[in-house]
């Protein structure tokens, strides 16, 4: 064996209860699971007393450029993750023209930031994730993202699909899961994804389906009409016979406090009807996005420069204002903004900066403004890259749902801005200090189940999610005893206590609680479509 972890406590994967093993790795593969002393190796790694489980997986994150940027990543590798999946909410930068890539590079500012200098040499799916195998830190998959292609097809229009747009559409959909990708993100509260009614989801979804990939939507709504938002993804799944996986999947505002168990009822039916269904959350009750998602659909068709002209007129203001504040815009899932759970926490404007760490509303008030004033100007003068935390989740939501037989784990973590969320770098171990050790919402085993070995099959990964012998070797080691998420609101970017190993295929990222730079990840391709 090239390495020997020996006698550590396995969980792997499959949620079996713990037992003591050694592990030997040889060429970035588990080689053999045996009885403790009964392995021997050129290096011998002593993890008695430590948990020995499946590198993580993240279902949901936005490292799309950030992976690359700076591609040791070590907000992901230092929690343990070894994989995560990419392309989410329908909007990333693969398949892409040069208008549609400067467009979401203006659009997404506020989640992935736009670094100066950057090499934008990709345009299609399989150019991305060649761009990926130049040496990254973990593994990636990747979604193709609906919005994006309906901004190939169509541009910013709120309209149906003219047959050929359908057409051009579902092409692209085909051409970016046969170069790779896992299946087809949608962002329905974000344009132009939202323009698509459910017909043209379910064509759309028929072609995943065909590809052997999975439909992952951020539905219509997460506050008024969040249950006929789930079932109508349901509904698709159903009609296009694509499996389902539910992307940061709560019930949140104030209108859906308790309503966990609604959800999952609608879940237990539909799976109980044979349909294929999963989901993934974050430990935390805030959420994040970026500050224009809140404007009504309506106000962003067009893309950047409509909207901003739309912003700068008086009347159109007040028209937004009012649909914002009253009625409760699309944008902002039917229910009417309180300016004090939305948090401003990412700036591209130094003159903004005091606007960081504080609300909408606090902001305001400081200013002598009304808050929607404040927010139309933010949203000018940072020309949309403005990020924000909403505050709106519900603990008793949260654990509800996590506890589902489908749960998986996903950060929703956006890496950039002053203050980012902190589930960009403590989702994993929040998991199993909080609602393991902490408060018993899961067994460990249980658990580390929901973080790999359920996360894989979703992905149909046949070699990770798992410990066992001839799986690729992406493995962490932690002391169950005090693994514990450091990052916070006011200080996110703290990597967790109690994990001292991070292997991703055979190769240490994390050494000694110590990262070790090593790139040793590299894209994941959709089964039998390369590596």
């Amino acid at each position: 064996m090239d390495l020997v972890i020996r006698g550590a406590r396995v969980a792997d994967g499959t949620g079996a209860d713990l037992a003591r093993h050694d592990v030997g790795i040889t060429d970035g593969r588990i080689a053999d699971v045996a009885a403790p002393g009964s392995l021997t190796g050129g290096r011998v790694l002593d993890a008695d007393g430590l948990v020995l489980a499946p590198g993580f997986i993240d279902m949901h994150s936005h490292s799309d450029l950030q992976l690359l940027a700076k591609p040791d990543h070590l907000a992901k590798v230092s929690q343990g993750v070894t994989t995560e999946v990419l392309g989410q909410d329908g909007l990333s930068y693969a398949p892409v023209d040069d208008t549609v890539l400067e467009a979401l590079r203006q659009q997404l500012a506020g989640w992935n930031d736009d670094p100066a200098g950057f090499d934008w040499n990709w345009r299609s799916v399989g150019e991305y994730l060649d761009r990926l195998d130049a040496g990254v830190a973990v593994n990636a998959a990747y979604l193709v993202p609906q919005g994006t292609v309906r901004m190939l097809a169509l541009g910013w229009e709120d309209r149906p699909a003219t047959d050929a747009e359908l057409a051009l559409m579902k092409d692209l959909v085909a051409t970016g899961l046969r170069e790779g990708a896992f299946g087809m993100s949608s962002g329905l509260t974000y344009t132009p994804g939202m323009y698509a009614d459910t017909a043209e989801l379910v064509e759309l979804c028929r072609v995943v389906a065909e590809h052997g990939g999975y439909y992952s939507p951020h539905h219509r709504s997460y506050g008024k009409g969040a249950l006929e938002a789930f079932a109508e993804m349901v509904d698709v799944s159903r009609r296009s016979g694509c499996p389902l996986h539910l992307a940061h999947a709560t019930m949140n505002f104030s209108v859906n406090k308790g309503k966990a168990p609604d959800l999952l009822r609608l879940l237990d039916d539909a799976l109980d009807d044979g349909c294929d269904i999963t989901l993934d959350t974050y430990p935390y009750l805030p959420g994040a996005t970026y500050l224009s998602a809140l404007l009504p659909s309506w106000a962003t068709e067009g893309g950047l420069a409509a909207t901003l002209a739309r912003l700068s007129d008086v009347d159109t203001r007040e028209r937004i204002r009012a649909e914002i504040e009253e009625s409760g815009s699309d944008g902002a899932h039917g229910v009417p903004i309180d300016w004090d759970a939305i948090e401003i926490n990412g700036v591209r404007n130094a003159g903004n900066a005091a606007l960081v760490g504080h609300s909408v509303a606090a902001s305001a008030r400081a200013a002598g403004r009304p808050p929607a004033e404040l927010y139309f100007d933010t949203l000018l003068d940072e020309r949309l890259g403005t990020s924000c935390l909403m505050h709106v989740g519900h603990e008793e939501n949260v654990q509800a749902i996590m506890r589902h037989r489908t749960h998986t784990g996903g950060s929703d973590g956006l890496l950039v801005g002053d203050r980012p969320h902190p589930r960009s770098w403590g989702t994993f171990p929040r998991y199993l200090a909080r609602y393991v050790r902490d408060l018993g919402v899961l067994g460990l085993a249980d658990c580390v189940a929901h973080l790999t070995g359920r996360a894989a099959r979703r992905l149909r990964l046949a070699d990770r999610g798992l410990v066992r012998p001839g799986y690729a070797a992406d493995l962490v080691l932690f002391d169950p005893e005090t693994v514990a998420d450091t990052a916070t609101f006011d200080a996110p970017r703290q990597p967790a206590e109690g994990i001292s190993h991070v292997f991703v295929n055979g190769v240490a990222a994390i050494e000694d609680s110590h990262p070790t730079g090593a790139l040793a990840g590299h894209s994941l391709r959709h089964p039998g479509r390369g590596r």
